[in-house]
């Protein structure tokens, strides 16, 4: 309880100062980059839900393009990620601004994902006590699958982590992360660009 109630959102905060002064030249020469790929803006801003599904907005390094048919409708996500989008979600470069997101305390370093705001309806009451915990840059389902699994493992890793947040179980999440990343294992699932919306039923598939 005293890890995660008090250490826990210290840790986070501390760390995420640290590597927000560590990172800022990366950061710095990423946006660069994304200005002169896709233009902009540079950052991609949404509202997702948060703790206790509170609302907050959640910073990303802009990925796809505008590009759009020929009635003026966007593209899928599938054709608006080109290569350039494809190398920063896989290397997960694309998450780095989230470090401010943990610095204001609006998330952690490890937690659930923040997923949509639509999906709130959409929940049963296992699924919906993912928000018992502050979503995370990176989290237990991430770390087993992350986009390749079904929604059904994602809710239950979810679900498991928010029921036993613990300071040896944030430590192991946190290297299998760091092997995951280099590997780039997961990052879509088959067909799509990220993974297919989560339309809601009792098995959460």
């Amino acid at each position: 309880m005293i890890y995660r109630r008090f250490l826990k959102p210290f840790g986070d905060r501390l760390f995420a100062l640290i590597l927000l002064i560590l990172f800022s030249p990366v950061m710095i020469a990423i946006a660069l980059i994304v200005w002169a790929k896709l233009g902009s803006p540079i950052l991609f801003k949404q509202i997702r839900p948060g703790l206790n599904a509170k609302l907050f907005k959640i910073y990303k390094f802009r990925s796809m393009s505008d590009k759009r048919d020929e009635n003026g409708e966007l593209l899928s996500d599938k054709e608006r990620l080109g290569r350039f989008g494809r190398i920063l979600r896989s290397s997960s470069l694309d998450e780095l601004p989230q470090l401010f997101n943990v610095f204001r305390g609006d998330m952690s370093f490890i937690g659930p994902r923040p997923l949509l705001c639509e999906y709130l309806p959409r929940y049963n009451a296992f699924q919906a006590s993912r928000h018992e915990v502050k979503p995370g840059i990176t989290g237990l389902a991430q770390v087993n699958g992350r986009n390749a699994q079904s929604w059904k493992k994602r809710f239950e890793y979810d679900v498991y982590y928010a029921k036993n947040v613990g300071f040896w179980l944030d430590l192991k999440i946190a290297f299998l992360t760091i092997s995951k990343a280099l590997k780039r294992e997961g990052v879509s699932e088959d067909g799509n660009a990220t993974k297919s919306p989560f339309m809601g039923d009792e098995n959460g598939e």
